[in-house]
């Protein structure tokens, strides 16, 4: 009775790994290869699939999303002879995942080495300036050259970037100096451009500044010309109103003299004939007064106009 419980307990283990081996689960974005006695048969998609246990068996599982690979840094010679290390970083996706196993025994491997040969090539075609300016060009025929020949690997290379481009280190150190230099320059000429702007603009203001002042001092004095004239017409219209004779003229224009000779830059001033004339009108009209408190009633005749001009006067009958 116990051989025949051991034997059923086998055959219930291999029927259950029969089971296991049978259904194949595979993920999304994902290939099996399935090889009958060594040879391939056929390719199993995402899902479930059913396979003959014990026979068929899974040769590879390949990934069918986009992979990216970093290569380290590479010597390339330029055409200059100068060695620069480049990064590369390529972005490829399987496509064919049977030509990928049987095509190539390393897809990643060949793709590196491809990838060193293909920048050796057209590296050494460029110098150093244009090699650090020239990235989006040597990215395109990176990746011409790479999906050509992965074609056939059932790979499909769809982006090559270049991380970096390191010249040696003195080359470093004299693009550093070259580019300080370039700097200062600039620096330089911008603060010349400045200084002189400011300049122009300093000029600019005091122009404005004079021409202005030049307006005001215009308008102020054409101003004050016609409040002297508005002054001297009120003054000859007041004059003429109260009808003054000569002695009140001649009292007025003594006046006036000191006025005349005020300030610094009167050095020299000339008197006028007609000072006399004034001098003489005034002693006369003093001595017609006579001294204060004595003559001034005497020579009136109660109308305070003197006795002499009333004789002198005609008489109006």
């Amino acid at each position: 009775m116990q051989p025949v419980i051991i034997v059923l307990i086998i055959l219930v283990v291999l029927v259950f790994i029969a089971l296991i081996k049978t259904i194949q689960v595979i993920p999304q974005a994902s290939a099996a290869i399935v090889e009958r006695f060594g040879r391939y048969t056929r390719t199993l998609n995402a899902g479930l699939n059913i396979v003959v246990p014990f026979i068929d068996t899974i040769r590879n599982r390949i990934d069918l999303r986009e992979q990216v690979v970093p290569f380290p840094p590479q010597p390339v010679i330029t055409q200059d002879n100068l060695v620069v290390n480049i990064d590369t970083v390529i972005y490829y996706q399987v496509t064919d995942a049977r030509a990928a196993t049987y095509e190539v025994a390393s897809y990643i491997q060949a793709i590196e080495q491809l990838t060193v040969t293909t920048l050796r090539n057209i590296i050494g075609g460029m110098d150093l300036e244009r090699t650090l300016t020239s990235r989006e060009e040597i990215n395109a025929a990176l990746r011409g050259v790479l999906d050509e020949a992965t074609g056939k690997w059932g790979i499909r290379v769809n982006r090559v970037e270049l991380k970096a481009i390191e010249p040696p280190t003195s080359i470093q150190d004299s693009m550093e100096k070259q580019m300080r230099a370039d700097r200062d320059k600039r620096a330089a000429i911008l603060q010349a451009e400045g200084v002189r702007q400011s300049e122009i603009l300093r000029a600019e203001g005091e122009k404005q500044s004079q021409i202005l002042r030049a307006e005001g001092e215009s308008k102020a004095a054409a101003l004050r010309a016609e409040g002297e004239a508005q002054a001297i017409r009120t003054v000859f219209e007041s004059i003429h109103a109260g009808d003054p004779d000569q002695k009140l003229l001649s009292y007025q224009y003594l006046q006036m003299l000191p006025k005349i000779a005020e300030g610094d830059a009167n050095k020299l001033w000339i008197v006028p004939s007609e000072i006399g004339d004034a001098l003489k009108g005034l002693s006369g009209a003093i001595g017609n007064f006579g001294p204060m408190g004595g003559g001034g009633a005497a020579n009136t005749g109660g109308n305070g106009v003197p006795a002499q001009e009333r004789r002198e006067k005609p008489s109006i009958d």
